[in-house]
């Protein structure tokens, strides 16, 4: 088993930064792709943030592309997603998620594919 658990949400201004992280443990952190997925408020969840499982291969959803960052730490086994620039549209619980099942430089952005989920954390954007 995966246990991930998410942390760094808040209550943020428009055009503010905050920085996500994810803790995992359980398994070997180099195993598993990481992704990032919010879901707002009466709308499904949406991907957001992918790296893979070597760190060097990413991708972003078009709407933070250019404003999101995400990495990961092998020696802390954690991953992180640096949020900058920040929108009231950001407003969602962000989860982080991993998965096993692809290779080391690949990425996958189907919530479906990915096998473990922390339990999310709020994160709010003020106009």
């Amino acid at each position: 088993q995966v246990q991930l658990v998410e942390s760094g949400g808040g209550l943020v201004q428009a055009g503010d930064s905050l920085r996500l992280s994810c803790e995992v443990s359980g398994r070997t952190f180099s195993g598993y792709a990481m992704g990032w997925f919010r879901q707002a408020p009466g709308k499904e969840r949406e991907f957001v943030a992918v790296i893979s499982r070597s760190g060097s291969a990413a991708d972003y959803t078009d709407s933070v592309k250019g404003r999101f960052t995400i990495s990961r730490d092998s020696a802390k086994n954690a991953v992180y997603l640096q949020m900058n620039s920040m929108k009231p549209e950001d407003t969602a619980v962000y989860y982080c998620a991993a998965t096993p099942l692809i290779g080391r430089g690949a990425v996958v952005t189907g919530q479906y594919e990915y096998n473990y989920w922390g339990q999310g954390t709020q994160v709010t954007v003020s106009a």
